[in-house]
């Protein structure tokens, strides 16, 4: 409120909404029916106050919809619903078929916004994407599959059986990059969102904006050397373990998860990739490949198969203006791609 109050003074009031995102936790369902579906009880009144000031000012909800936690926490639901496979079994409402969970779900919120009295509230899907890593179906392949069949059954603007016709106002995909530092505290994969991995290459192939037929990888990025930390076999490596699991404190190491890319590689390779996280994290400093001196700097390639040790980018500041840092242009190309589906 006292954002608008500011954006009124400055008479932008019309011009700028304010829109408040929402977690896909605010609302529940009993029985996963859309039709029962309602705020939670302890946030019912903040929830009406929210959408009160909403409606006044003609703003959007705004909504995370996540369809992995859907179908990580809901043993009743199959992956084949969460992809909008035609060979899913339909969920039979009221008799109302939803053939796949997006629809389910946007309903579940529809009927929680009428239940307190607005049902014409127009909403917008603030986030909603498939990770690739760090858990188990949390893979690029899925993410294709989820992302491409989302992304038709919008352009389709076929609506749901709530809202014929009447998709959501907007759809933002989660997320350009992924990001290294985000909380795990709800599952390893919140690091693994990216539509493109952290140095601009495009994990999948999906058009995700009509104009164009397929992600762009990044050009000219600079990384650091080709070297990687690993564990030096030739000591003694019973305190390894302990030394990985302080790395990991510190770096990334969600790949390890089971299910995760890295899951299938053995001990002491784990430690290995405990090792290089830390490594590169510290920009390749010599000091942050000791570990009490089991590590090894080493130029062989240590990755196996799916699992990828990776080598940083290098983040010099001074590089020259011709020599952009990748991250820049990234910003540039979400500034080109908004990430949006209407």
């Amino acid at each position: 409120m006292n954002i608008h109050t500011a954006l009124a003074r400055a008479n932008l009031g019309d011009e700028v909404k304010v829109v408040v995102p929402c977690s896909f936790d605010t609302f529940v369902s009993e029985s996963n029916l859309p039709s029962k579906g309602h705020f939670r009880t302890d946030l019912n009144r903040t929830m009406v106050e929210l959408l009160t000031f909403l409606s006044k000012q003609h703003a959007p909800f705004f909504v995370t919809i996540s369809p992995f936690t859907t179908f990580q926490e809901n043993k009743n639901v199959s992956l084949d619903f969460i992809l909008f496979k035609e060979s899913a079994h339909p969920h039979n409402d009221s008799r109302r078929i939803y053939k796949n969970s997006f629809d389910l779900s946007y309903d579940t919120l529809v009927t929680a916004l009428s239940t307190v009295g607005f049902s014409e509230m127009d909403i917008v899907v603030a986030a909603i994407g498939w990770p690739t890593d760090g858990a188990a179906n949390a893979t690029s392949a899925v993410a294709q599959t989820f992302i491409k069949a989302l992304i038709d059954h919008l352009h389709g603007k076929t609506g749901t059986p709530l809202r014929p016709r009447n998709p959501p106002t907007e759809t933002y995909i989660l997320s350009l990059l992924d990001e290294d530092q985000r909380s795990i505290t709800s599952g390893n994969f919140e690091r693994h969102w990216g539509v493109f991995t952290f140095d601009g290459q495009a994990k999948y192939h999906a058009n995700i904006i009509q104009s164009s037929k397929d992600l762009v990888n990044a050009q000219n990025v600079e990384y650091l050397p080709s070297k990687w930390c690993v564990v030096n076999n030739n000591k003694d490596l019973s305190n390894a373990t302990a030394s990985a699991l302080e790395a990991c404190s510190v770096s990334d190491c969600t790949a390890l998860s089971p299910g995760g890319s890295c899951s299938n590689i053995s001990w002491p390779g784990n430690i290995s990739y405990a090792f290089n996280s830390y490594y590169q994290q510290h920009d390749q400093r010599s000091d942050s490949c000791d570990f009490g001196g089991l590590g090894l700097i080493t130029t062989v390639d240590p990755s196996v198969d799916s699992c990828r040790f990776f080598v940083g980018l290098r983040t010099s500041h001074s590089a020259s203006l011709q020599a952009v840092h990748p991250s820049c242009w990234l910003v540039l190309l979400l500034v080109h791609m908004l990430f949006l589906v209407c």
